[in-house]
């Protein structure tokens, strides 16, 4: 059965089109018309919107998104209105989408839909993929979210505290270890905690304190000019960021991706998150430990923005 699909953007009409994956691909330079533009009470936000080609400018309350948190999602940087890395996210929608049961939309489908919300320029393409009808006599099928929005303007640097996790696998094996679900009401709990210590955001650790990741990026640090990061074996985020800072220090520095415990960042000279929005970001302090941005962290920043700028032609 065919998924449904929403298109919504913050900004209004669609327009042409540009795409990638980590190599930057381009979509056709088909125009889609507005379908609906609305402006709601209280909300200075234009929807454009599309269900299996209609109209469209809701979800159902009964949808399984909204009643259990019951989908994936994929969060994709546009800039100068091309998707990042976009073949690699719907890769990892696939899987989650695959973990869960849900039949994904067509890829060609998925590609369109998210080039065409990247068009908007610099932001970022949310795509959320829920199961369909939650409750009995709601039998609509899977349904497919792709929306554009702003992005925040991230902080230059940022402070990290540890909050135990214990709702992470942590290496355990279950049917939706390292799935990216739509439930993360844990995760920002946990961001909560920090800020509410004062901090920017967590640090997720295990019951046994290791080290696993952010409640939205991944992190990474170094040691006697290694850098380290937790494994993937623990069930955290295959993070797009991750995965491209890793290739970057390829062939320049060595790299261990292990299972490391709190008092390793003892050792640590330097300290950077990495996400889809922050990039990759140096870390000051981990709770009482300070660090100063380090050359490693600053040289891999650099590197990703140039491998952006070689992708949307800068």
């Amino acid at each position: 059965m065919r998924s449904n699909c929403f298109l919504f953007s913050a900004l209004g009409v669609i327009e042409s089109v540009g795409c990638p994956a980590l190599s930057w691909r381009h979509a056709s330079d088909a125009v889609l018309p507005a379908r609906i533009q609305e402006s709601r009470p209280g909300a200075a936000v234009v929807i454009t919107a599309l269900l299996d080609g209609r109209p469209a400018d809701s979800i159902p309350l009964t949808d399984s998104a909204v009643l259990r948190g019951d989908g994936c999602f994929e969060a994709i940087r546009s800039y100068s209105g091309r998707a990042y890395a976009l073949g690699w996210h719907l890769d990892r929608l696939e899987r989650s989408a695959r973990a869960l049961g849900i039949p994904p939309p067509h890829r060609d489908d998925l590609e369109d839909w998210c080039a065409r919300m990247a068009a908007h320029g610099d932001g970022v393409v949310r795509v959320v993929l829920s199961r369909g009808g939650a409750v009995p006599g709601d039998e609509a099928p899977a349904r497919c979210v792709v929306m554009f929005h702003e992005l925040p303007i991230p902080k230059p640097e940022v402070n990290l505290v540890t909050v135990p996790a214990p709702w992470h696998p942590a290496g355990e094996w279950y049917e939706l270890a390292g799935a990216k679900t739509l439930s993360y009401a844990p995760n920002l709990a946990a961001q909560r905690t920090a800020q509410a210590r004062g901090f920017d955001d967590a640090l997720l650790v295990a019951s046994d304190g290791t080290i696993l990741e952010c409640p939205t990026a991944s992190i990474a640090w170094v040691v006697d000019g290694v850098i380290e990061t937790p494994m993937l074996a623990l069930h955290i985020l295959d993070s797009i960021t991750r995965r491209t800072m890793l290739m970057l220090a390829e062939g320049r520095w060595k790299v261990a991706e292990d299972r490391f415990g709190e008092s390793r960042l003892a050792s640590a000279t330097e300290v950077m998150i990495m996400s889809t929005v922050r990039e990759i970001t140096p870390v000051t302090a981990v709770g009482d430990l300070s660090f100063e941005p380090g050359p490693i962290t600053a040289t891999l920043g650099a590197s990703f923005r140039s491998v952006v700028d070689a992708g949307r032609g800068a």
